[in-house]
């Protein structure tokens, strides 16, 4: 009995001083400064859902929004968030680039006005400067929207402004911004208490998109980390949902200039958006997408879906 007991003993010691799992590295460019938007890849990291799985997760905001899809194409970076309409355009571009997972699955991109300004519709958006922060999709839902009420790119002045879509539209330096979230610009004028006014590209012209995405190298979209990263980002989804006030005490963790109030009125209106299955593929809308913008002149051909977005197994 001694002597099980004093193996045992042994055991557990051995057991006590080996080193940890080792965890892989994975590397994730935001698409923009942190918010609630990100919430699944957050909460997955302050819950310890990717470090469970095996994985090393850092997330880093881009110093330009436009950086982080190209840089993964560079092989400097394992993923980066990304939008469906940018990536189905640089890879009509020669990137190689595929979508591997989505976190937001319904639009949020919108031009965004000042309710009390001149623009009350779309198409008085004629002769006036719209800002915009990425290049390349913006403009082409803009030119979408425009050209269903008889207008075209060449009516309108862009500006690009950056992050600063909220900070240009009130200043007066553009009359509307593309590229204003409803869950977060709609919010921050009404705090300023200068409401705006919305369009919405599914309402005007544009084919239902996802809006956020996971992108990384198509020569790596089998590495087995990503399967490990989807699935944690899945959990991290639900314990949203199923916990509301739990998640959003640990996304705010460590990062209290995201406990405003913009913020938590952001939490609440993205939470519906976010894709309940991150690793599911609507194949019809990337091929429906597609031919859109093969329509407009904005890709020469259309790619078999796989090109575009594959199914992580």
């Amino acid at each position: 009995m001694k002597r099980t007991l004093a193996v045992a003993a042994l055991a557990a010691g051995l057991l006590t001083a080996l080193p940890a799992a080792a965890q892989d590295k994975l590397s994730v460019l935001l698409d923009w400064f942190v918010n609630p938007d990100h919430a699944p890849l957050v909460v997955a990291q302050e819950k310890g859902f990717f470090k469970e799985a095996g994985l090393d997760v850092t997330l880093t905001a881009p110093a330009d929004p436009n950086d982080p899809p190209k840089l993964v194409a560079a092989g400097q970076a394992d993923l980066a968030i990304s939008y469906q309409p940018q990536l189905q355009i640089q890879v009509g571009e020669g990137l190689p680039l595929v979508r591997i997972g989505t976190l937001v699955s319904t639009p949020l991109n919108s031009v965004v006005a000042l309710r009390d300004g001149p623009v009350k519709s779309v198409k008085d958006l004629k002769g006036r400067k719209v800002g915009f922060s990425v290049g390349g999709f913006e403009d082409a839902l803009l030119g979408a929207m425009l050209e269903k009420h008889g207008l075209t790119l060449k009516d309108v002045e862009l500006v690009n402004v950056n992050f600063s879509l909220s900070p240009a539209l009130l200043s007066g330096q553009v009359d509307a911004v593309i590229g204003a979230f409803r869950n977060f610009e709609l919010n921050q004028l009404d705090i300023e208490k200068k409401p705006g006014i919305a369009f919405y590209p599914e309402e005007e012209g544009v084919p239902a998109y996802d809006e956020l995405i996971v992108v990384a190298h198509q020569t790596k979209a089998a590495d087995p980390r990503i399967k490990r990263f989807l699935e944690a980002v899945e959990r991290a989804t639900f314990y949203i949902l199923n916990h509301p006030e739990e998640a959003h005490a640990a996304f705010i963790n460590g990062r209290p200039e995201l406990n405003d109030e913009l913020n938590r009125r952001a939490w609440a209106a993205t939470l519906p958006r976010f894709s309940h299955s991150p690793a599911a593929l609507d194949t019809v809308r990337y091929a429906r997408f597609a031919e859109f913008l093969k329509a407009r002149g904005l890709i020469q051909k259309v790619e078999p879906v796989e090109r575009y977005a594959v199914v992580v197994k």
